[in-house]
């Protein structure tokens, strides 16, 4: 590793080691660790997280939510980090399992996980987000698992560029895109669907497999990957949504024409309207978005007191450059302090500290995010993203006494 990319990935660690506050009225107590040369600031909680486990959305297959209301470290442990299964967890063997290349590439290949780890590596944090994640909050109720707030996650990725294994086998002209497939398969339950099992798989345009940070990963916060989470190898998609960071890879297919599958037309996909013609495309970049960590939905909060809002907010290809917080529903709205510096493709902490108004009652909380690129989370929900893409201002209910 040379100089500059061991600079690179030491910065990279202390970033993603930041911790944020737990949820209390106490103010955020900013600390400097001695011998810091990045003057990182420490962002400790003062006390600490219950660690309570995964809330369960469904048990077979496996999806698992992070209890968002947990939030206290950049990092999300593995344990912790949302889990989404689509079919069963496959039983993979790291000495006989292989990823194949093929399709339009002059030279097939076949890699062992071994071969992959040989080739250079590289190591950056990404934050991965369910296309459903907050469709609890949809009304009238929408297909799929009910997700709260919590499937969304950030963990720091150690692999292989997708894009590096792609030169290695020779993308022929002409191609378009490359087919992720998984080694998870099963049966579609409801039409339209194909007929018998099938595999999981997404496809990338090769613009977007071939950016540098794009990874086949083998290590997730520094271990190997946990089953649940793709061993031995899986894909991170940096910036697009969950679905799009295939597990359990086996498979690239590498094609001259558009992929069609279910899992980005029948399923993860939206309808958008250019020249007002509606038109179904596959979900890919991760929209603009904030969520209050704390206080928790329907928590009790003590009047005439001074309560710390809590929160993270993320965006595409781009930073946070504000988060407005609500504590009337929307009608006015406030600065929040945006916290720890910001990390591409990863969710940037926030707080706010609340005078809370000695009336009684029930209060409605909002937060709203702002990207560099001038990119607003919006107020109201869009009907043609049906029940994905949730990134609309999640209202949180309080009960001040």
């Amino acid at each position: 590793m040379g100089e500059s990319e061991h600079l690179r990935k030491h910065e990279i660690d202390r970033r993603a080691f930041l911790r944020a506050a737990a949820g209390s009225a106490l103010p955020l107590v900013a600390l400097c660790s001695e011998g810091d040369a990045l003057g990182q600031t420490n962002l400790a909680p003062p006390g600490g997280s219950s660690r309570i486990g995964l809330v369960i959305r469904e048990k077979m297959p496996e999806n698992l939510e992070f209890p968002f209301a947990e939030l206290n470290s950049l990092l999300t442990p593995n344990d912790l980090f949302y889990v989404r299964s689509h079919f069963a967890v496959p039983k993979l063997d790291a000495q006989s399992w292989r990823l194949k290349v093929e399709g339009a590439v002059k030279t097939p290949l076949e890699l062992s996980l071994e071969d992959l780890m040989k080739m250079s590596s590289k190591t950056l944090p990404a934050t991965l987000e369910c296309a459903g994640n907050g469709r609890v909050f949809l009304s009238p109720a929408a297909k799929g698992a009910q997700w709260e707030l919590g499937a969304v996650s950030n963990a720091e990725w150690t692999g292989v560029p997708l894009g590096a294994v792609l030169k290695r086998a020779g993308v022929l002209p002409g191609a378009v895109e490359v087919i992720l497939e998984g080694a998870d398969s099963g049966e579609i339950k409801d039409p339209p669907k194909p007929t018998g099992p099938i595999h999981f798989a997404r496809s990338l345009p090769l613009s977007r497999a071939n950016r540098p940070d794009v990874l086949l990963a083998y290590q997730m916060n520094g271990k190997e990957l946990p089953a649940s989470h793709g061993f031995p190898l899986r894909a991170v998609v940096p910036g697009w949504y969950g679905v799009a960071s295939v597990k359990w890879l086996t498979r690239l297919v590498v094609t001259e024409r558009p992929f069609d599958g279910h899992f980005q037309s029948v399923d993860y996909a939206v309808w958008e309207r250019p020249n007002g013609i509606p038109t179904r495309v596959p979900l890919t970049e991760m929209q603009v978005k904030s969520e209050i960590a704390r206080p928790d939905s329907h928590e009790i909060v003590a009047a005439n007191s001074v309560y710390r809002i809590f929160g993270a907010a993320w965006t595409a290809d781009s930073e946070i450059s504000k988060v407005d917080v609500s504590t009337d529903g929307g009608h006015s709205w406030q600065p929040a302090k945006l916290l720890g510096r910001p990390v591409g493709n990863t969710w940037r902490f926030w707080e706010m500290m609340w005078s809370v108004p000695a009336q009684h009652g029930r209060v409605t909380l909002l937060a709203r995010a702002t990207d560099v690129r001038g990119r607003t989370q919006p107020l109201l929900r869009q009907p043609d993203a049906e029940n994905y893409m949730i990134h609309h201002a999640l209202p949180i209910d309080v009960d001040v006494r």
